[in-house]
């Protein structure tokens, strides 16, 4: 099953923007969220990378920002609020070659209709890697082209951009080291199993069920999950249901209740008894307390290891 091509595909539903962003002296933005998922690649000088709920992150040369859901978030000269912001302009600007203190490249799917991608959706809502130019040339080759291409307006650039954002948030997403193992999984009957409980967490699964969508019977599917995914199938259900259901505490507010039916659970008591169970804390407390819960690793960007080389 790769995760990647499928998560890449669903969005090309969208479309495709590009543009380079140079900024001087003070400066600040903001980046609303929207549907879709973007990112921003660092071109030259040092910035800060500012979102709800984290604490500020230092930007150098190469380093790649993702939003994988499009959550809102900002980038500025020295660490800010992120409401002191001012928002972004969506209009295109032609850009400016002369030279800035900081200059970056935005590239983004944004999506008219439809949902992200499950697996997009259980990302964190910002990560930032710093990738092994070194060791993967070909993506300090792919950055000069989405530079180029944003420069200015020419034929054939509705093909081009969208070609060269996929290309970059693969390579982005391949490097990214907090994937989760089943985006691995090439094996058909486990991979089936993984998008049916990705795609219908509310769906009353057992391990019979998931065995029946696999294709295959209920002790050898268990025992090959297992040892594909490192979790046995209900175990991994369950972390699943919990993970969405945080990201939907934090990202809407959607009364408890419907949170717990859309996650699998048929009442609040029950999601609540094993939303505690997994992050040690209530769902309320989860939902109104911005600080990161020990046991709750995606309420922090993750950076990958640090690159060799620059761009």
């Amino acid at each position: 099953m790769d995760v990647i091509s499928e998560a890449i595909g669903s969005v090309r539903a969208g479309r495709a923007n590009g543009r380079r962003i140079n900024e001087s002296g003070a400066w600040g933005i903001r980046f609303p969220g929207f549907a879709g998922i973007g990112f921003h690649v660092v071109l030259h000088g040092r910035g800060w990378l500012v979102a709800e709920g984290i604490e500020p992150v230092a930007l150098r040369p190469g380093d790649v920002v993702v939003a994988p859901n499009g959550a809102e978030h900002g980038l500025c000269h020295a660490p800010a609020r992120l409401k002191d912001l001012p928002a972004v302009t969506t209009t295109a600007e032609p850009w400016d070659p002369r030279p800035a203190d900081f200059a970056f490249l935005c590239g983004a799917y944004r999506l008219d209709r439809g949902q992200i991608h499950p697996f997009l959706d259980a990302m964190p809502n910002i990560i930032v890697v710093s990738p092994d130019y070194e060791g993967h040339p070909e993506l300090r080759s792919l950055v000069g082209l989405l530079d180029d291409d944003v420069a200015e307006a020419r034929p054939g650039n509705g093909v081009t951009r969208s070609a060269l954002v996929d290309l970059m948030l693969v390579h982005v997403l391949r490097q990214w080291q907090g994937t989760a193992d089943w985006a691995a999984v090439t094996d058909p009957a486990i991979a089936a199993a993984l998008r049916a409980i990705h795609g219908r967490p509310q769906h009353p699964w057992t391990v019979q069920r998931l065995a029946k969508v696999a294709g295959m019977s209920r002790t050898p599917f268990s025992s090959r999950f297992t040892a594909l995914v490192g979790k046995p199938p209900i175990t991994y259900l369950t972390h699943w249901r919990l993970a969405y259901g945080a990201r939907l505490l934090r990202q809407t507010e959607d009364p408890l209740a419907a949170i717990a039916r859309r996650v699998g659970y048929s009442t609040e008591f029950a999601f609540a008894g094993a939303f505690r169970r997994e992050y040690g804390v209530a769902p309320g407390r989860f939902r109104n307390h911005p600080d990161p819960i020990p046991r709750q690793p995606r309420a922090a960007p993750h950076r990958s290891r640090p690159a060799p080389a620059r761009p």
